[in-house]
């Protein structure tokens, strides 16, 4: 999800145009994602590395996330998408926590798509505290165990491997997102700013990702259809 504030920048506009018009972008997105076979989306909408952006344009972003999700939430359960916030909450606005608690508690019976949202997320961070809860329970280390200590404490869901990652805005790095889970990701790097991104960007996306040779390190094997897919990256 990168380059709203640089889309915004562009036109002559506050980069919270950008992050508002990002919204928009999300909406087309999670639309199209189920009619290409995408089960899981996950989106980096802020890193835990974002709060050393200016304090205004910070509290901005949470206004933005907190009416994003009161706004969206009973239209997601009707349309069988379940939202999960991954991140730490414990930094957050009350505010916006209470509005995460309540579109998960909405969605939570949702079962066409789940999206999951990203909010003060950092990969190594998720890691680091898998490998502290590992080390406590002296049980014996594998991949599996690993995964589910993994998964966010709210989330509950065991750590998925991500098929496809998607970063907009012209940027080549994973920056922090989904480390462990995309191990054997394809990765696809578009020019095309967050806020332009289209179903059919998704879509373009996904047959380039049928085009490549998935061979996790053994012989060659024809890509199916994605089921995880993230976009990485802030905005």
């Amino acid at each position: 999800m990168d380059g709203n504030g640089r889309w915004a920048v562009a036109r002559g506009h506050a980069r919270m145009a950008g992050h508002e018009a990002g919204a928009d972008a999300v909406r087309r997105v999670v639309e199209a994602a189920p009619e290409l076979g995408i089960s899981t989306l996950t989106l980096f909408a802020f890193s835990a590395d974002n709060w050393r952006r200016p304090p205004l344009e910070v509290g901005a972003l949470m206004r933005l996330f907190r009416s994003f999700l009161a706004r969206e939430a009973r239209q997601a359960a009707e349309r069988g998408v379940r939202i999960a916030v991954i991140g730490r909450r414990d930094r957050l606005p009350t505010g916006l926590v209470r509005a995460i608690e309540k579109a998960e508690e909405v969605t939570a019976q949702a079962d066409r798509f789940l999206l999951r949202i990203a909010v003060d997320y950092s990969a190594r961070d998720a890691i680091l505290r898998a490998a502290r809860q590992l080390d406590a329970s002296g049980a014996t280390p594998s991949r599996e165990l690993f995964a589910r200590l993994l998964a966010e404490p709210h989330d509950r869901l065991p750590a998925q491997d991500v098929d496809l990652l998607i970063r907009t805005g012209g940027e080549k790095r994973l920056s922090d997102f989904l480390l462990w889970e995309c191990a054997y990701a394809e990765l696809v790097f578009v020019e095309r700013m967050w806020p332009d991104f289209t179903g059919a960007d998704l879509a373009a996306a996904v047959a380039e990702f049928q085009r490549r040779e998935r061979r996790f390190g053994t012989v060659t094997q024809a890509a199916p259809r994605p089921a995880e897919v993230a976009a990485a990256a802030t905005a």
